[in-house]
C-alpha cells in the first residue's frame, strides 16, 4: 500500500484530493496538512511514500518545504500541485527535489496518473508544461524594471529574506525589528510591486537578478 500525504491550505482542494486518493486501489491517505510547517511535521510522523504538495501556502511555500524535507527523506516522492504555469517555478521545484509538477486545473484527471509515474521512478510534468522541459520557454510578461528602484534598501533586504523562506518572526529577529514593522515593510513591498504571494515575489526577485 502506497502511503500518500496531501498538503494544501484550501479545504475544498484537500477534500477533492482526498476523494481521488480514496477511490484508487493501492493508495492510502495517511494525513492532510493545511500549511507548510504542518506538512513537515506530518512527513516526520507519518513517513509517507508520496507527498502531494501545494506550491503556495501562507506560512511556508512548497519549494521551501521540499528543500527542508528532501535531504532528510530522500526516498519521499514529492508531487508539486500549483496554479502557476511558470517555467522558473517548475525548474526551481525540480531543483529543490520535487519529482512531479501538476497544475491544479488538471489535478482531477491527472493526479492518479502522476502518482503512478513518480512511483515508477520517473519525472512527471504537467502536459502543458512539457515544452518548458524541452527548452522552449513561454513568453511571460515581465514587470517593469524600474519598479525595483522604488524599494528602499530595507525593503530590498526584507524581500531577499522573504524569498529565502524567512517568516515574519524570523525576519524580525534577524534584523532586530518588531513583527509589526516587518508586516509594514511587506505591505509596502506588495503595494509597490503589485505582488502579494511569496511565489510571485520569488519570480520577481529572480527576474531582476536579486537571487540566482
Amino acid at each position: 500500500m502506497t502511503k500518500v500525504l496531501i498538503a494544501d491550505d484550501h479545504a475544498i482542494v484537500r477534500a477533492g484530493l482526498r476523494t481521488l486518493i480514496a477511490s484508487e486501489e493501492g493508495l492510502e491517505l495517511v494525513g492532510e496538512a493545511a500549511g507548510g510547517y504542518e506538512a513537515i511535521a506530518m512527513v516526520e510522523k507519518a513517513r509517507p511514500d508520496v507527498l502531494v504538495l501545494d506550491l503556495s501556502m501562507p506560512d511556508l511555500d512548497g519549494i521551501s518545504v521540499t528543500r527542508n524535507i528532501k535531504p532528510r527523506f530522500p526516498d519521499l516522492r514529492i508531487l508539486v500541485l500549483t496554479l502557476h504555469e511558470d517555467e522558473a517555478l517548475l525548474k526551481e521545484a525540480i531543483k529543490a527535489g520535487a519529482v512531479g509538477y501538476i497544475l491544479k486545473r488538471a489535478a482531477e484527471a491527472e493526479l492518479i496518473s502522476a502518482i503512478q509515474v513518480i512511483l515508477r521512478g520517473d519525472l512527471y510534468i504537467d502536459p502543458s508544461m512539457i515544452r518548458t522541459l524541452l527548452g522552449e520557454p513561454r513568453q511571460v510578461p515581465s514587470l517593469q524594471t524600474t519598479s525595483v528602484e522604488t524599494l528602499t534598501s530595507r525593503e530590498k533586504e526584507i524581500l531577499k529574506l522573504i524569498v529565502d523562506g524567512y517568516t515574519n518572526r524570523q525576519i524580525g529577529t534577524h534584523l532586530n525589528i518588531s513583527i509589526r514593522t516587518v508586516e509594514g515593510h511587506r505591505a509596502n513591498i506588495s503595494d509597490k510591486l503589485g505582488l502579494h504571494s511569496r511565489v510571485e515575489l520569488v519570480r520577481y526577485a529572480r527576474e531582476h537578478g536579486m537571487i540566482e
